[in-house]
């Protein structure tokens, strides 16, 4: 039986890292659930277990072209967020950001649905500033093999907030850091991902670079937590607003963490940097805090932890 405070939420994306896990959270909460994908990156694996459930329905669909639903808010986490993945096709990544936001955008608008985009700490580019706060307008190279990515996210914030003044649509944006757990695509070339892999497999662990390059690791359920914050928030606030953990820590470390935490026999290789890598990201998250009354709480080790269990799975069945 339906409830009154149920809502019909749309996840695009949602068979994804984070598609899946906000999925999975929604439907706890008592939503009922249309979950989207076109399965580029996506994984049946990430949904199966809610396959079965009463308010959970699936969609092959690719937000590319128009999409006609009946729903009450919209997740939109429909993209390819490593750089292995945006980078081999480069042309559908821009597609994805510009021509999906339009249609979801325009879906919005016809049902009248509140909207979540989720963008990305990659709008900063190379930062200049930092730590980054969501004044900062950014230093991207509109040209280079990741523009497709960065561009494309920018643009769809363009068209969010263009929607928000022109149409009155209620958006919320959410600029998303490097975000970590399982689910996590074993191919994705991300760092966390590689890292566990290669030292569960005790190969070589890869570095580029010298390894001074920071990040901040946010853990998955943190995130998730955020992102429903911020759905969830008076509809004067749209964002955009930084979600991550503020918490630095260089590659090396990283690596260093984990061979630890595996008991790996893995010894560190370094190669050289790709173009246009950022040299450091950091999340300002004063905003998060006020507006949303949102921080992270899981530290790294044990977040780490849950992520090495994972991919203890993946490895034992050889995807």
């Amino acid at each position: 039986m339906k409830s009154s405070d149920q809502v019909r939420i749309l996840v695009t994306g949602g068979a994804g890292f984070l598609g899946s896990h906000l999925c999975e959270r929604l439907l706890k909460e008592g939503h009922d659930l249309l979950c989207v994908d076109n399965f580029y990156t996506g994984s049946k694996r990430n949904i199966n277990h809610l396959l079965d459930h009463p308010y959970f329905e699936l969609l092959r669909h690719d937000i590319t072209f128009p999409l006609y639903v009946e729903v009450d808010e919209i997740y939109n986490l429909a993209c390819p967020a490593s750089p292995i993945h945006y980078q081999n096709d480069p042309v559908q990544t821009t597609k994805v950001n510009v021509h999906g936001s339009i249609n979801i955008l325009g879906l919005a608008k016809r049902l009248k649905a509140k909207i979540l985009q989720a963008s990305t700490s990659e709008v900063y580019g190379d930062p200049s500033i930092h730590p980054q706060p969501e004044n900062y307008w950014g230093n991207v190279n509109c040209i280079g093999p990741r523009s497709c990515y960065d561009e494309g996210k920018r643009c769809a914030e363009t068209l969010f907030f263009d929607y928000y003044r022109q149409h009155g649509i209620k958006i919320k944006v959410a600029r998303i850091f490097n975000t970590y757990g399982p689910n996590m695509h074993p191919d994705d070339g991300r760092v966390i991902s590689n890292f566990i892999l290669q030292a569960l497999r005790n190969e070589p662990i890869t570095i580029f670079g010298d390894g001074s390059q920071t990040r901040s690791f946010c853990y998955v359920d943190d995130m998730i937590d955020g992102l429903i914050r911020l759905m969830n928030s008076p509809d004067d606030f749209t964002g955009p607003v930084n979600l991550g953990n503020p918490n630095e820590l260089s590659i090396l470390k990283l690596a260093e963490k984990i061979i630890q935490m595996t008991g790996s026999k893995s010894k560190i290789v370094f190669k050289p940097l790709p173009a246009d890598d950022p040299r450091q990201r950091q999340p300002l998250i004063d905003l998060a805090k006020e507006k949303l009354g949102w921080a992270p709480g899981v530290p790294l080790e044990e977040g780490l932890k849950k992520t090495i269990a994972y991919f203890e799975g993946v490895v034992k069945v050889g995807h």
